[in-house]
């Protein structure tokens, strides 16, 4: 329903179908819902990196030719509304949407709007603008070790087949299993294997914002996760984690 609402917020903005918006958020469940609230409207999902400084957001903006930029609000370490409010400010024609923790509460970079005030008065239903299997879906941007990063596009037809191959070969998941969602989703292997995966079968995605062995060990025992998905050094992490 709120993926829905978010969709229509933005055609309201004169977000068309192909449009590029750049999605900022950690994992935490607005990411979710911004995700595919997009994708509904028939427009591609550029994620970045949290960790971008303006330079860098503004950078990705001019690139991909975004229309818009949804950004979590962030925290004083990481404040990630203010970063994106910078780099806006040097790209024109980007609508800047504040996700809050509060989806009532006013923007902390007026004048840019909130989603919460996107998504206001706007039907829990809607329905989906039709794309193509080889139409984008999703721009990633590499890492950036040879220049600056690349976006490589990724088409529906992709992430279905990868989510499909998750499913099927790899995993044989199903509707009762849990997902600790510990890797970024701004990253391929977290939107793939955790996001699209557990959506496609109808599993439960546990959001963890940021990775600590100890606190991740106490919500999979928590929570009762059944699938854990990591680079060797959340691994790592998790067997000294057992130690202690």
């Amino acid at each position: 329903a709120r993926a829905s609402q978010i969709a229509a917020g933005l055609l309201s903005l004169d977000i068309s179908p192909g449009d590029h918006v750049a999605l900022s958020c950690p994992n935490v469940p607005w990411f979710l819902m911004a995700y595919f609230g997009i994708l509904k409207a028939g427009a591609v999902v550029v994620p970045l990196n949290v960790l971008l400084k303006p330079r860098e957001i503004a950078f990705h903006l001019r690139d991909c030719h975004a229309k818009a930029l949804i950004a979590f609000e962030g925290t004083p370490e990481l404040p990630m509304a203010q970063m994106a409010r910078a780099a806006c400010d040097e790209v024109a024609g980007v609508h800047l949407i504040v996700m809050t923790r509060d989806p009532a509460a006013s923007s902390p970079v007026a004048p840019a709007l909130t989603l919460g005030q996107v998504m206001h008065a706007q039907p829990p239903a809607f329905e989906m603008r039709p794309r193509r299997p080889d139409d984008t879906a999703v721009i990633l941007y590499t890492s950036g070790t040879t220049g600056a990063p690349k976006g490589a596009e990724l088409t529906h037809g992709n992430l279905y087949a990868n989510a499909k191959v998750c499913i099927d070969t790899l995993f044989a998941m199903d509707e009762n299993d849990v997902l600790l969602g510990a890797l970024p989703l701004f990253h391929s292997f977290g939107q793939t294997v955790i996001q699209n995966g557990a959506f496609a079968f109808g599993g439960t995605v546990v959001m963890l914002p940021r990775f600590e062995a100890g606190p991740a060990l106490a919500l999979m025992g928590r929570e009762e996760v059944t699938f854990f998905a990591g680079v060797p050094t959340m691994y790592w992490g998790l067997l000294g984690a057992l130690d202690e």
